[in-house]
Parts: structure tokens; C-alpha cells; sequence
């Protein structure tokens, strides 16, 4: 019964391949989502700690880590301890748009050393290899501060140019169940969460039993999901509620190795 209720936090590994990269070179993402400002250990060193271990190549941030009721104080000491470990990429989640101040959220983010993506993507090389990281607002921004704005024509305008581009495309997203549209981009990798693991987990059985957005059974509830265009990777994220517990579904940072499939 205890272990059911396990609420310590473990790492969960996936490893995609690509032709992008030949053979020997490699990439490693860690992928954290959904922390809401909790504490994991004075000044987050238990969550930072175990980040710091895994030696990340990039930290993705896919949104959520800051909540629109609790606190900032538990995302800025996150981000202070990740800030040196490796470059971190952000995007907002429906939570940091529901504090109705998300430009400030944003610049918070900024100020600890993160690289906040609003419908937009950066270069890096890792490893003498390059990578385009992009990342897009969280759609209820469209309800809370942008009424009005086209949200899916404004994210395809973003990246029309991408469509050529050689390099590896990684795209954060907070929002799993938008794969439809996912599909029309161009990217080889999306990385997102939401979905707190579907809160509960049958083993063998059920993946999720209700995430946000999606319902009862989730089809996308945390995983690696395969699909014919790109890869897409929902972790359960990292949130922990002792009022909503999770059962089956601790809360997880995912490691993700890109490798070469030739």
C-alpha cells in the first residue's frame, strides 16, 4: 500500500533516435514540468541535486513551474540551482497564464538565467552538433491576456521558416493534447506535460485515469509516444499535492538521450 502512495521523486530515461546525428554523437535533455512552485528539500536541493547528477546537455522546462496561487519563491530557488548545470529553455503553462501577469512571470524566469520561448526558438550546438530549441505559449493565453489572437496561426507563422532547416528540431509545449496540430509542424521531437501523470495509475491496466484537458483515460498521460512525424515525450511532471495524491504516479524528471539511428 505505501509504495502506492510513493510521492519521492524518481527519473524516468527514454532514448529517441535520429538520421540527423551520425554515429557517436549525442544529446541528453532533462525535462521537468509541473513543479508549481513545490519544495523538494531546502532551496529545492533534493530536485536540483538529482538534475545536476544526470548532466544534462539542456534542461527543457515545459511549463507550470511556477503556480498562479502558491508562491514564486519555490521556482525562483529552482531556477537558481539549475542556472549553472546546463542551458535552460522555458515556456509557460496554464498556470503562470492564469496569474494574468505572465510577463512578469517571464521575466523572473529571465532574470535566473532562463531562456524564455514565446512562439519563438534558439541554436545551439552540443556535443558539434546542432539543435533548433523552440517553444510556445501556453494556448490560454489567448483567454487571459491575448483575446483575439489566432493561437494556432501565430505558432505556424513562428516556424514556417523551420521547414528546411537540417538541424534537429526540439519543440517544448505544455499541452499534450494538441498532437493534431503538433503534426502540421515541423518538428522531430515535442516535449510537454500537463497532465500530471492522469493522477492515478492502474498498473498493467490504466496509463492515467484523468488529466486535464483530456479526461477520463488519457491518451497521453506520460510516456514516450512514437508517431510517424516526430516523437513526443508527456512526462507526469514533478507536482506534488498531498490534498490530490497521486497513486502509482510519482512525480518524475525524465532523461532523454537523442542518438543516432545510423
Amino acid at each position: 500500500m505505501y509504495c502506492s502512495f510513493y510521492n519521492g521523486l524518481v527519473v524516468r530515461e527514454y532514448t529517441v533516435e535520429t538520421d540527423k546525428l551520425v554515429e557517436g554523437q549525442t544529446a541528453k535533455i532533462v525535462l521537468v514540468s509541473d513543479l508549481h512552485s513545490h519544495m523538494y528539500g531546502k532551496d529545492q536541493s533534493k530536485i536540483v541535486s538529482l538534475i545536476k547528477k544526470r548532466n544534462p546537455d539542456i534542461i527543457a522546462l515545459a511549463g507550470d513551474i511556477a503556480d498562479d496561487i502558491e508562491p514564486i519563491l519555490g521556482a525562483e530557488l529552482f531556477l537558481e540551482g539549475i542556472r549553472n548545470i546546463a542551458p535552460v529553455y522555458y515556456v509557460t503553462g496554464n498556470h503562470e497564464i492564469w496569474t494574468r501577469k505572465s510577463d512578469e512571470v517571464k521575466e523572473i524566469f529571465r532574470s535566473h538565467g532562463a531562456m524564455v520561448l514565446e512562439n519563438s526558438y534558439e541554436s545551439i550546438s552540443i556535443n558539434g552538433v546542432d539543435f533548433i530549441i523552440a517553444g510556445v505559449d501556453d494556448p490560454d493565453i489567448v483567454v487571459y491576456e491575448q483575446p483575439g489572437l489566432n493561437w494556432q496561426e501565430e505558432v505556424k507563422n513562428s516556424f514556417s521558416s523551420l521547414n528546411s532547416q537540417p538541424e534537429y528540431l526540439i519543440l517544448l509545449s505544455h499541452r499534450p493534447e494538441r498532437i493534431d496540430f503538433y503534426r502540421e509542424l515541423p518538428f522531430d521531437l515535442v516535449l510537454s506535460g500537463h497532465t500530471h501523470g492522469g493522477q492515478v495509475i492502474i498498473p498493467f491496466l490504466v496509463n492515467g485515469l484523468l488529466a486535464p484537458n483530456q479526461g477520463w483515460f488519457p491518451k497521453y498521460a506520460g510516456g514516450l509516444y512514437r508517431h510517424p512525424e516526430f516523437n513526443h515525450i508527456v512526462t507526469r511532471g514533478v507536482s506534488f499535492n498531498p490534498r490530490l495524491p497521486r497513486v502509482f504516479n510519482p512525480p518524475e524528471v525524465v532523461v532523454i538521450n537523442i542518438i543516432s539511428c545510423q
